[in-house]
Order: C-alpha cells, then structure tokens, then sequence
C-alpha cells in the first residue's frame, strides 16, 4: 500500500476557464457558460456531449459542443436524459433517457454521421428494463466493437446486449448479473481474443468473461465503490479495473486483485487518461455525503481534483473547484464542468517544461529516481535521460558511493563522453569501477583502441585471468572490441598464450606468428601454422619469416618450401571445397631465405630442376654457382670430380642460353675450364677459345681449334700464325703447320707473311723457304696463264675489229636456208639481220618484240645494254667518290673500288648514224654485232 502522503507535488497542468471567442471590438471576452441542467456528460469524436433535464415546458435536449464553441443540439427525449456513453472510435452515441413520467427508461443509439431532417440518425430503440420489473439505471457501458453494450441498475441487475448493438435484428438481450446491491460501475476490458466485464456494486466486485460460453465469472473482492468512482486504466497500467473506496483505490485484473493506494477521502468521480488517474473528492472541511448520489445536486460543496501519477507516485496537479458535474477528455486536454455552467480547461504542460519544473526540485532534495522514473513515463529523449544519470552518478560519487555512480554512469554509455567518467576512475583503488565500466563500453561496441587497451591493463593489474579469458574467448558474433589492439597488449603484458589464442582466433597470422617466434620461440608451432594457411598467405609469411625458420628449423623449412613451390594444399583444409588443383609459388623468389644454409639450398634448388623442369632462369643460376662454389672449394679428388660433372651437366642442359653471359661469368670467376670453353664454343666464340689455350700456351690445341673452326673463321690461322710469330720458343713445327694451310687456302698474301714472322728471332728463312718457293712457283705459272689469255685477248679483239670493218666496207651474204624460230625452210618474204639470223616474215612478227633487233640475240643484247648503263650511271658518281675518299683511311681501296667498277673507263659509241632507213638498219647491226662480240669475248 503506497502512502499518499509521501508523495510529491507538481504542478503539471496549466487551468484555464474556457472564455467565448472575442467580439469584433476586441473586448474581453467572458466565460462560456453552458445551458441550465445539464445533467450528465461525455466526450468524443471531437466533441462534449451533454444532456440535460426537462425545466418547465422546455424540451430535454444533446447538446454537442466542438472545439469552436459552437453549441448545438437536438431533442433526444421529451422528459430527460439520465446517460451517455460516446463511443472513442465510431460516431455511435448511446443515451438513455425518460419520455414520460415513472420509471420507463429508454436506450436509443445514435448515428452521429448521418442525419434525419437534420437530427442525427436514430438506429435503433429499446427499453432499459428487462422485463416488467421497474427499477432506476445506474450505469451504462458500450464496447468499441459493437458487439456489447450492458446497462447496470440499482436493483443490483445487468443487462447485456450482445451482438450489433445498432440493430435489433441482430443483437440479443439478456440479464447477466442480478444480486441486492446497487450497480455503480461496469467496464469492459478487451485483451487479445478475451472479452471481460467488471461489474461493480456497493459491496463487491466481479469479472465475466464474454468470450466463453455461459460467461463464467469471478467475484474479485467484497467491497465496492460509489456511482462513477470506478474506471478502466490504458494499456500502460495493463489495463487495470480501477475501484476507488473512501480509504483506498484498488486495481484488478480480471483474475486477481493487484496493487491499492491509500488516497483518503470520500470519492465522487474517477477517471483515467493517459497515464494519470484522475480523482475528484469531496474537500475534507465539509460533511461527507452518500455515497450513491453522485448525480444529485451538491450546492456549494468544495471539492478537491487530484491528478495522480501512480507509475511514479507523484501528483501531477492538485486544485479545489466548485461542485464539479464531471471532468471530460478530449483535444489532448481535460475539461472540468461546474455545477454553475462554467469548463475549467487543464492543459498538461509538455514534458521539457514539466522536467525543468521539477528537477531543480528533485536534484535538490537528490531524488534522482524519481527524476529518471518521471523523465521515462514522460519518454524524455535520450539525451535528457543521459543528463539526469549523468548528474545522479555525480551526486553518488561526491558522496563517496562509487560502486552506485558507475553503474548511474553506465546508463549514460552512447552519449557522454567515456573520458569524462575514466579519468574519474583512474586511481588504483577503483580499478574494479573502472573495469565494469570499460567492460559495458565494449558490450555496447562503442569502444575504441584505447578503451580497449585500457581495459586489458586493468585484466592484467588484477591478475583477473578468468575474466581476460572471458573478455577474450567471446564468440565471433560478440566481439566488441579492437583484436589488433587486444593483442598488442596482451603481447606487452606478458600474457603470450592470450594473444596467441587470440590472433589465432581471429585469424591475424601476422600478430600469431610474430608472438610464436620473437616471444615464445615456438618455431614449430608457427612453421606448422603456415603451413595450415591459405596458398596466398602462406607464401607471404614465408617471404617474411623464412629467414628465421630456416635457422632454426631448417630441414623442416626446406620441406614446407618444396611443398609451396610445388603442389601446395594447406594441412588443414584451409582453401575451401572445389580446390583440387594445387597452387604452387615462384621459387626463385624463396633463395634469399637459404642465406647461411647452402646445403639445404642445394637440396632445394635441386629438387625444383626435377620436378619443375619450367622454374624460373634464377633457380638454374643460382644452382650452377652453387655446384661451382662447392667444385672449387672441395679438396677431395673423387668427391671434386663428381661435382665438376655436375656442373657441366647442368652447363649442358640448354637452361642458360638466355643468360649465357651470366654463366659465363659464373665459370670463369671459379676457373671452371671446361664450362668456360664449352661456352664459348655454344656461342660459337672461336677467336676466345683460341685466345684461352693461347693464355695456357696449349699450342697443340691451337692447332685444333684452328682446324675445327678455320672454315668458319679464317682469321683463326691469321692469329695463330702471329701468336706463334711472337713465341720466343721453338715453334717450327706449328708454324710449319699453319703455313701449310694459310698455303692452301689462300689466306695471306706472302709479303703479310714474311712481316708476321720476321718478329720472331728464331723463325729462320728455312722455316718459310718452302711456303715462298711454292708462293712464287704457283705466281709464276699465274703470270703465264695470264699472258696466254692477254694474247687470246688481244687476237679476238684484232678479229672482231677485221669483222667491223668488213660489215662497214663490204655486203653481207645471207646464206641461211631455214628460218631461226621454226626451223623450217626459208620462203618469201623473209627477214634477215647482219647477226646471221634469218626468219620467215610472219614468224618475225610473231615473236619480235621490235622491228629492229633479232629476237634471237635479244636477250643477250639487253643483258649488254643493261651493263653498260649501269656503268654510266656510276660514272656521275663524283662528288660521292670524293667523299669517300676523304672520310675513307685507307683511300686507295676506295680508288680500287671505284676502278674496278668501270667508273674511269672511257666507253665510246657510235651515234653518227648515215641518213636513210638502208644505213640506220646496217649501223644498227653492225652496233649490236659489236655487241655481242664483246659480251662474247668476256
């Protein structure tokens, strides 16, 4: 029981009287005063409904008053109207009133939307009084749907109506309650599919439920209450059946009675609205009245109206009026009738200004409960919430209570700032505050990096391992907090398998593998962990932290290397479904991880070459200068051989043509001979393979070389006839040798010869005497060749100028019988030329392309011609010659250049021609016989 007078006052409404509209002067405007006997009351649908009492010869009318104070009406009986009930959701009103004299009351139901001449619509008229038994109503309810409307009398009785209450037809009418005490209050109470009705009388109060048959019902307690001092709570009171009694206001459900109130005084009229239970109550210095006779006339009586908040406890407005008729809601306020005709209006102030209203009042009295329970009923934003906890977890910290100002400080999480309530925290003593507090923050995920460092420092400060684990070891869906961060200081503090569990947990390889080898040493473990990763990272961490596995694990790191740069497959399955296909990574780029480690390299290298046959140019590279290292470094005979094979082998692979400069260099910085000749014979380096023996004074292979690439490379014999010139030694032999062929070939002229080896001082005239004896034999039978053919020369040349002559001088003969194309005999006409070649005319024309040269020595004419213009073409060539000549350093090649190709000679041809078409077509034989004779000769 909940003790009134401990409760708070406000002041949360604002009273008003409801004053007409102003005049068009301007002039004040006096209170509204409604019509003379109203008698009861309701509102709804925009609108106060009143009815009132038959005075005299006037008429009993509803009156409709809207918000514009526009009072109409209507005549709804002819005596009176004793109730109404306007139903919050349809245009339905319901009233019951008297016709005519005795107690004969009628219900009649209103369609406030639609008219008959211009009254509202009446639907539907019944009696009040089930059967004939006469007896005065007391109350009347109607449910929202429609479905119920029951009436209350003071005999005790109920009547339900159930079905379409607007229509007889389909509704039916029944007594549902009957006893000896007079019925004060009904009330419907609808939840989910449940239909219940409270019934109250003077002595008790029961429940039925509709929605079953036989509508078993409940008595919920023995005492009961006065006419209108009953009413049913909204939703944020569960819907509660309200009983107000002279000592006590009681709730119930529909099963069981809840929670009371001891608000003293005699009751006269309850209400509900939103939220705030509404008591009027006779004014404790006057003498009280029945009970059941809220409805007579109560002159001059003072009365107290008491607005209650029970959420709270508190009382939002308290005001004394004068003999009140009713207290209506509508247009978001209440209205309070007089018995004088006047509406006091009480406006609910809004929730700011009832907040700073009170607060200044709450804080400082310290009631910050009661603050936060009025700021929540009130839905005060967020923000405003956040202030008062803020200012409740001040008010408990300053008096020393921490443990109840953080968790005030808490409710704040999300709109103040977390430094204002760390730094008040900080001290060492309330580190438990503080950890609560961060623990929240990061609950809410509103923590950042350093909240979170923050909180694991307090973990690790109060050696609280169950709760780091707890904080740590949060499914993937809670965590709530930086990993990265939470690592970091794990690491820092020492709490090693922590951060692991961690980083392993959320997949941070990184932070996993840096703690396994720089703090826990574990290079198994970590080489193991790669080795369950997917290809992509995997192959990044080894670049990383191969270096250091391999010096401490080296064979195991080797092996996992081998498996990456060929068919990798993660140990655990890592890659997903659907990859059957392993990946495998550039081997070359894993070499730098073998530093230190030539043997393991060695292993490595050598299995790439065999199941790779494609890797990369780097792994042959590196593999060859490994297999010369160990070559020149092994002092063993047997052990030096097999390596020097190896090397070869591999020189031999064709693998480095591409770089063959590079495994050049390789085997001559290891003097690795026999790789070195090798390639320089690949590269098809003669003169550099003549030049290494030269450098190791190997005159015989000298020799070889000469004679197995002289063919290809003259020089060859040219070079080793100079190398051996400058040889002080006695190299008759190999000097011998090499003129035999330099002989032979034709390589060197003599002279070149005997300078090359006059250098020599051992080289005597007997070493050449035989190559110059041969020299000069064979120039001599030379020069006797060409004396021979300078004599034929010279005669054809005599015989072609006789021939000149004699075509000049004397006729031609044509003694040729068959024709040169067909070969057959001659016959008229025919054509003849002064070449000897003779043709039938028809055969002539057939085949000649001009009418002035024979088609059978053509060809060769032409070739002639051709010659000989390309000759006079070149002779122009002067300034070009000259050029040469200067930028040339050796000008006589160039003159022999120019010589040989004709560009001195002087060439004379015969263009006097006689006139006349007889000694044109002779000149032009002649010319070509002259010609062809020359070509001939040549």
């Amino acid at each position: 029981m909940a003790a009134y007078l401990q409760w708070r006052r406000f002041v949360f409404f604002d009273r008003e009287t409801v004053r007409e509209p102003s005049g068009p002067d301007g002039a004040g405007a006096k209170p509204f005063a409604l019509p003379p006997g109203i008698a009861v009351c309701d509102s709804g649908r925009g609108s106060l409904v009143f009815g009132d009492i038959l005075f005299g010869a006037g008429r009993c009318q509803i009156w409709f008053l809207p918000r514009s104070l526009q009072l109409s009406s209507f005549q709804a009986y002819k005596l009176r109207v004793t109730h109404l009930y306007q139903l919050k959701q349809h245009s339905i009103l319901v009233s019951i009133g008297e016709d005519e004299e005795g107690i004969n009351p009628l219900v009649k139901v209103w369609n406030l939307e639609k008219r008959d001449g211009g009254n509202p619509l009446c639907t539907r008229i019944f009696p009040a009084i089930p059967g004939n038994k006469p007896t005065v109503v007391s109350c009347l309810t109607v449910h929202e749907n429609l479905n119920f409307m029951a009436i209350g009398f003071a005999d005790g009785s109920v009547v339900l109506t159930k079905g379409d209450i607007t229509r007889d037809r389909h509704s039916k009418t029944q007594i549902l309650h009957e006893g000896g005490y007079p019925v004060t209050g009904l009330a419907f109470r609808q939840s989910g599919k449940t239909t219940h009705l409270f019934v109250v009388t003077t002595e008790n109060i029961q429940s039925y439920m509709l929605s079953v048959k036989d509508y078993p019902h409940l008595e919920l307690d023995t005492h009961g209450c006065g006419l209108r001092c009953s009413s049913l709570s909204d939703p944020s009171q569960d819907l509660q059946f309200i009983v107000a009694g002279n000592e006590c206001v009681y709730l119930y459900q529909p099963d069981e009675r809840g929670p009371c109130f001891a608000f003293e005084g005699q009751k006269l009229i309850v209400h509900w609205y939103r939220g705030y239970l509404i008591i009027v109550s006779k004014d404790q210095k006057t003498s009280p009245k029945s009970e059941f006779a809220g409805n007579e006339a109560q002159n001059s009586d003072k009365q107290v109206l008491n607005i209650y908040d029970l959420c709270n406890k508190f009382i939002a407005y308290s005001s004394i009026f004068d003999d009140i008729v009713d207290v209506l809601a509508e247009w978001g306020s209440l209205y309070v009738l007089t018995r004088d005709g006047k509406i006091h209006v009480l406006q609910e102030k809004d929730t700011q200004t009832k907040l700073e209203a009170c607060k200044f009042m709450l804080f400082r009295k310290n009631l910050f409960e009661m603050a936060i329970n009025l700021a929540k009923s009130h839905h005060l934003d967020s923000d405003g919430l956040s202030e008062i906890f803020r200012q409740y977890g001040d008010h408990l910290y300053s008096k020393g209570n921490h443990d109840g100002a953080i968790q005030q400080y808490i409710r704040t999480i999300g709109k103040l700032e977390p430094s204002y309530v760390i730094r008040k925290f900080l001290d060492a003593q309330r580190i438990h505050n503080l950890t609560a507090y961060l623990q929240m923050l990061h609950l809410q995920s509103l923590a950042n990096a350093d909240h979170t460092t923050l909180l694991l420092n307090c973990y690790t400060k109060l050696k609280d391992s169950s709760k780091l684990e707890e904080f740590i070891k949060t499914s993937e869906s809670e965590v709530h907090f930086d990993v990265e961060t939470a690592i970091k200081v794990l690491r820092q503090a020492g709490y090693y398998s922590h951060a692991v569990y961690l980083a392993e947990k959320h997949e941070h390889h990184e932070w996993y593998l840096k703690i396994q080898l720089e703090d826990i040493k574990n290079y198994q473990e970590a080489l193991h962990y790669i080795g369950r990763l997917p290809f992509e990272q995997a192959e990044s961490n080894m670049k990383r932290y191969g270096k250091i596995l391999m010096h401490h694990v080296p064979n195991e790191t080797t092996e996992l290397l081998k498996i990456l740069c060929t068919d990798y497959h993660p140990s655990g399955g890592n890659e997903g479904p659907g990859m059957l296909e392993g990946k495998k990574a550039n081997s070359e780029e894993f070499i730098p991880v073998f530093a230190n480690n030539s043997r393991e390299l060695k292993a490595f290298l050598e299995h790439m070459t065999e199941v790779q046959a494609d890797s990369p140019q780097g792994v042959y590279d590196t593999l060859l200068e490994l297999r010369l290292q160990n070559w020149a470094h092994e002092q063993d005979e047997q052990i030096k051989e097999k390596l020097h094979n190896e090397a070869l082998t591999l020189l031999k692979s064709g693998r480095f043509k591409t770089v063959f400069d590079k495994a050049l260099v390789l085997c001559q910085m290891h003097n690795f001979k026999d790789g070195v000749l090798y390639l320089y014979e690949q590269g098809k380096l003669f003169q550099q393979i003549m030049h290494y023996h030269m450098q190791n004074e190997q005159y015989k292979k000298v020799i070889e070389v000469c004679e197995l690439y002289g063919d290809q490379e003259a020089c060859l014999w040219e070079q080793a006839l100079g190398y051996f010139a400058r040889k002080e030694e006695n190299c008759k032999e190999y000097i011998a040798a090499v003129l035999k062929h330099i002989e032979n070939k034709n390589l060197m002229p003599p002279l070149l010869v005997v300078q090359t080896l006059a250098h020599n001082s051992t080289a005597t005239l007997s070493v050449i005497k035989d190559y110059l004896v041969n020299k000069l034999q064979k120039q001599s039978r030379q020069i006797e060749q060409d004396e021979q053919r300078i004599q034929k020369y010279r005669e054809e040349t005599t015989r072609i100028r006789l021939e000149i002559e004699e075509l000049k001088a004397s006729p031609k003969i044509f003694q040729k019988t068959k024709c040169s194309i067909c070969t057959s005999a001659l016959e008229l006409p025919s054509v003849h030329f002064l070449c000897g070649h003779s043709f039938h005319q028809h055969c002539f024309e057939s085949y000649s392309e001009s009418d002035s040269e024979c088609p059978t020595c053509m060809p060769e004419n032409r070739k002639v011609m051709d010659m000989i213009r390309a000759q006079e073409q070149k002779r122009d060539l002067h300034d070009q010659f000259q050029h040469q000549l200067k930028c040339s350093n050796d000008g006589f090649s160039v003159v022999a250049d120019y010589f040989g190709r004709g560009v001195f000679n002087k060439l004379t041809l015969i263009t006097d021609l006689p006139s006349g078409k007889a000694a044109t077509t002779i000149e032009a034989g002649l010319h070509r016989e002259l010609l062809i004779h020359t070509k001939r000769s040549t």
